[in-house]
């Protein structure tokens, strides 16, 4: 879990001329610090999300996978997507098909293969209970349901390997024992 900490720092003349003003309180004699521990920024050239992993992620506009793996019929787009990141930008111009749930955009040198939650969303009933151990559920037509689970630094993924579909079955009686009758 991560915890932000707080310290009160006094100010002096040194501190005051290699600080960021804005970030200053209004009291003159002290600085405020928020640091927050297991941050883990990585100077790798690309972070260590196993390529087998699928990403739903809430913020992101588009569907975008790295592992040509997992995709079928990858082709050039009709447009180009430029793609705005925290480490700049990218261009990306392909497209693939992802078996049972359409064209997403394809650019092999992403860091993960990400859905976005808002597009997921229009195609399929997404249901999370922070109560249960079930992570963000995608309930398909077909009755099937795909899991993505929180992993340790908090994103939500599905595990795909092995696993052609990318779809596992909740059964009734599975769901049963999780409630009691009252």
């Amino acid at each position: 879990m991560n915890q932000v900490q707080f310290n009160k720092t006094k100010v002096d003349d040194t501190w005051r001329d290699t600080s960021d003003k804005d970030a200053e309180s209004s009291d003159d004699n002290y600085r405020f610090t928020f640091l927050q521990q297991d941050v883990v920024c990585s100077i790798q050239d690309k972070a260590a999300i196993p390529k087998m992993w699928i990403l739903l992620d809430n913020q992101s506009t588009i569907d975008m996978f790295s592992n040509p793996k997992l995709l079928t019929n990858i082709h050039d787009a009709k447009r180009s997507l430029t793609l705005y990141c925290n480490t700049g930008k990218a261009i990306i111009t392909k497209k693939g098909d992802l078996k049972g749930y359409g064209t997403v955009w394809f650019y092999p040198e992403g860091i993960a293969n990400i859905f976005s939650q808002g597009n997921v969303k229009k195609k399929h009933k997404v249901t999370y209970d922070s109560t249960l151990d079930e992570g963000i559920l995608v309930l398909k037509a077909d009755g099937t349901a795909q899991s993505f689970r929180p992993s340790k630094k908090g994103l939500f993924f599905s595990d795909v390997k092995g696993d052609v579909s990318h779809t596992f079955i909740n059964t009734v009686d599975n769901n049963k024992t999780k409630y009691t009758i009252k």
